[in-house]
């Protein structure tokens, strides 16, 4: 376990993402939040372009982004997010977008998830939760990384924010097995491989982007009820319900739960230091692998850190991407 001094900031778990940003100008910032359409995303979404940011919503569904583009412009005076179609479970949708991006990029907020209660496949034959939650935010971050680098000359540093969850303690990378071909499916495992994936998509793409001006963390968002648990098994509601009733977590607010994304996209503490983990605003501390997840309920886990599996994962998505 590192004796690293932990990355603090004045914000704490009770902190609002529009608290966050008091005081915080970001005209002429450009900004994506995928998965904008509702919950952390919108909220994430409405305090960037509160502040001034050029917002993009990137979205499924296009209908429900246009009504909270508007929802958003209302509270804000009249500056409306551009709206635009992603389904990061369709290679072409994600490609398209890049292809089609213009200028610089400084933030880009890897926010959109999905959640299954069985098991569901892409036309790739992908486990769908991996294919969504990490393959298709690998893609987009990869196919703007020119933008990505264009930003960070521009405004000294852009920034990648990667929404994991503490689900990603139930389970590392099961690298002979990603799309559950061979092993028994469990919605839980799969969801928590997904989420460890996104923190180590981070790790990696610090390593190989910082020389660029590029740096990208991790936070969980903690408990919060959006519109993601609309899936879940009778089984992982219990668990949730089991788990606040016993004090691991306590739920939060949208606007709290947006707080981490706002910290890790815009806080000084993190402008130029990358691969980290932030839970309740501050780097979390790391965690032995077989740490229950009842006494360790902010950590990380290590190998949700691990460099080495950071490599690996990395090279197989480019492999999967590729094909």
């Amino acid at each position: 376990m590192s004796t690293r001094r932990l990355i603090s900031t004045p914000f704490t778990s009770s902190s609002t993402a529009a608290e966050v940003l008091r005081g915080v100008d970001l005209t002429g910032v450009r900004a994506i939040v995928t998965g904008a359409s509702s919950g952390i995303g919108t909220e994430t979404a409405r305090v960037l372009t509160s502040a001034g940011a050029e917002v993009t919503l990137a979205v499924r569904n296009t209908t429900a982004g246009d009504a909270v583009a508007e929802t958003i412009a209302k509270s804000t005076g009249g500056i409306r997010p551009r709206v635009a179609r992603l389904d990061l479970a369709d290679r072409t949708t994600v490609t398209r977008f890049a292809d089609t991006w213009n200028g610089p990029l400084h933030l880009l907020i890897n926010n959109a998830g999905v959640v299954t209660s069985g098991l569901e496949r892409t036309r790739e034959g992908w486990e769908l939760q991996f294919a969504t939650n990490h393959l298709g935010h690998f893609a987009l971050a990869t196919g703007l990384h020119h933008a990505l680098a264009l930003g960070a000359t521009d405004r000294e540093g852009a920034r990648i924010v990667s929404v994991s969850s503490t689900a990603h303690m139930r389970s590392g990378i099961d690298f002979d097995d990603l799309h559950f071909e061979r092993r028994s499916y469990d919605p839980q495992i799969a969801y928590a491989q997904s989420k460890t994936a996104n923190s180590l998509f981070a790790t990696e793409a610090t390593r190989l982007w910082a020389s660029d001006g590029i740096i990208a963390n991790t936070v969980n968002p903690g408990g919060v009820r959006t519109g993601l648990q609309r899936n879940f098994t009778a089984q992982q509601k219990a668990s949730l319900d089991a788990a606040e009733a016993a004090g691991v977590f306590t739920y939060k607010t949208v606007e709290q739960g947006a707080a981490t994304t706002i910290v890790a996209a815009v806080a000084p503490e993190f402008a130029h230091s990358g691969g980290h983990y932030l839970d309740d605003s501050q780097e979390a501390y790391t965690v032995p692998d077989d740490a229950n997840l009842a006494q360790h309920p902010h950590g990380v886990k290590e190998w949700a850190l691990d460099p080495t599996a950071a490599k690996r994962l990395w090279k197989v998505s480019s492999d999967l991407l590729s094909v």
